[in-house]
C-alpha cells in the first residue's frame, strides 16, 4: 500500500487542465523565448490582475533562478540584500545569490517575517563605501514557515523601504496560498512591491514562475539578465501556456483554495489531538511537534518532513498540502493523528 503523500506541493506533475492545454498545443509551432502569442496573452493577463498595466511581467524556469536573475539586475557590485535570518535565499538556494556576488545580510524577524525595525538596524549598522551598501528588501509570501504577511505589514516594510531607499522583492513560490489565506489580491500586493514573482511550480503548474516587475526603473534591459544568466527558455511558450490556463478562469487560486482546505482538514485533527505547533500557520503547510513514539506511528503511513529534532527528543515535522492532495487522503492522515 503507497503512503499519503505530504511531503510537498511540487512531488506531482501538473494539474489536469494544465496537461490538457499542452496536449491539445503540443504539435503547434510558435516562435521562442516568451515571444509566442500564448506567452504575451499570460503577460497581459497577469498585468490586468495586478492593476499594473505598465509591469513588465517574465516567465522564469523557477524561484532559484528567479531570485537570482532578479537580484543580480537590481544591484550594483557592491550592494546588499536583505533577508530574515530563514530567508529562502540565506539557507535554501545554496548560496547562489552570494555566488552572484551579493551578501544577503540577516534582519530581525519574527514568525518568520522580516521586521521593519529590523531592517532599519541592518541600514544603520552598514552606513559607508567601507561595507556593503543594503539595496533590496527580500522577503516570501508566503514565508519558509508558512506565516504570510499582512496588508498592513507589508505597507510598514513598503514605508521602511521608501525611508531607507530599498527595493521591496517578493519571493512568490507558495504566493498562490498566502493570498487566498488572508484575502490578499495581486493587486494588493503590486500596489506596495516593486518586484514580485507568482509561482507556479508549487501550485499546479509543471513548472515555472513569473516575474513581475511593478517598478519602471528596474525594467531596463531586464531579458538580457534573464539571458545572462542561463533563464531564458527556449520553449518560453510552455511556460507561458501554464500561465494563461491557470489566470484565464482564475483557477490558480482555486487551486491555493484547496490545497489550503486540505491543509485545514490536518489543523483541525491536530488542535483536536493537542498537538503543539513549532510554528501555527494559516497555509498549506503545518509544523506539529510529535513524540519520536507518534512520528514513528504516522511516518510508517505517510511521507512528510522532518524539519527538526528539539532539545527534549520531540520531533518538529511539516505536513505540506496541495493542489492534488484528495480529502479522502487528508481524512486518512487527519484520522491517523487523532489516533496517536
Amino acid at each position: 500500500m503507497s503512503k499519503g503523500f505530504f511531503m510537498n506541493d511540487y512531488g506531482e506533475g501538473a494539474h489536469p487542465l494544465v496537461m490538457q492545454r499542452l496536449m491539445e498545443t503540443n504539435l503547434e509551432h510558435t516562435c521562442g523565448y516568451g515571444m509566442d502569442d500564448y506567452s504575451l496573452r499570460a503577460q497581459a493577463l497577469i498585468r490586468e490582475k495586478c492593476g499594473q498595466p505598465q509591469a513588465q511581467v517574465h516567465m522564469m524556469a523557477g524561484g532559484t533562478s528567479a531570485n537570482v536573475v532578479a537580484l543580480s539586475a537590481f544591484m550594483r557590485p557592491y550592494e546588499a540584500v536583505i533577508a530574515a535570518a530563514g530567508g529562502h535565499i540565506n539557507v535554501h538556494e545554496t548560496g547562489a545569490v552570494e555566488a552572484s556576488g551579493h551578501k544577503v545580510l540577516v534582519a530581525a524577524s519574527k514568525d518568520g517575517k522580516v521586521l521593519p525595525e529590523g531592517v532599519r538596524a541592518v541600514c544603520a549598522a552598514h552606513p559607508d563605501e567601507h561595507m556593503v551598501h543594503p539595496r533590496v528588501l527580500y522577503i516570501s509570501q508566503s514565508t519558509e514557515v508558512g506565516t504570510v504577511y499582512t496588508m498592513d505589514e507589508l505597507r510598514a516594510l513598503r514605508a521602511v523601504c521608501d525611508e531607507c531607499g530599498l527595493i521591496l522583492y517578493v519571493d512568490g513560490a507558495r504566493l498562490g496560498s498566502a493570498l487566498v489565506a488572508c484575502g490578499m489580491t495581486l493587486a494588493g500586493l503590486a500596489s506596495v512591491a516593486d518586484c514580485f514573482y507568482i509561482g507556479g511550480t508549487k501550485n499546479g503548474l509543471l513548472f515555472g514562475e513569473a516575474m513581475v516587475i511593478v517598478n519602471p526603473s528596474l525594467q531596463k534591459d531586464f531579458r538580457y539578465m534573464i539571458k545572462n544568466r542561463g533563464g531564458m527558455m527556449a520553449k518560453g511558450r510552455l511556460c507561458g501556456l501554464m500561465f494563461l490556463t491557470a489566470f484565464e478562469h482564475d483557477d490558480y487560486f482555486a487551486w491555493a483554495a484547496h490545497a489550503n482546505a486540505m491543509a485545514d482538514v490536518l489543523r483541525a485533527a491536530i488542535d483536536r489531538r493537542g498537538l503543539p505547533y513549532l510554528q501555527e500557520t494559516t497555509t498549506n503547510q503545518l509544523f506539529p511537534i510529535l513524540t519520536p513514539e507518534q512520528d514513528a506511528a504516522l511516518s510508517a503511513r505517510f511521507d512528510y518532513e522532518r524539519w527538526g529534532v528539539l532539545p527534549d527528543g520531540r520531533v518538529a515535522v511539516r505536513f505540506v498540502t496541495s493542489w492534488a492532495t484528495t480529502e479522502d487522503e487528508a481524512r486518512a492522515l487527519a484520522d491517523a493523528i487523532g489516533a496517536l
